[in-house]
């Protein structure tokens, strides 16, 4: 087979594959970004704090 048969199979089996998703609604989407960034933001406060203490912890060790 020529390299532009094979393209076109695997065009033809992968639009296949994709009719076969079950795609998220709209609704769906918007929940599980939203869901994804405030866990993503928390996270990084979370982190930042620790970050912030440790340094704190760290800094009067070494100051005594």
């Amino acid at each position: 087979m020529t390299i532009v048969e094979n393209l076109k199979n695997y065009f033809i089996a992968s639009y296949a594959e994709m009719k076969k998703v079950t795609w998220p609604t709209k609704n769906q989407t918007i929940n599980y970004s939203l869901l994804v960034i405030s866990m993503s933001v928390g996270l990084a406060l979370f982190f930042a704090l620790l970050d912030y203490a440790l340094n704190l912890g760290v800094t009067s060790l070494l100051n005594r």
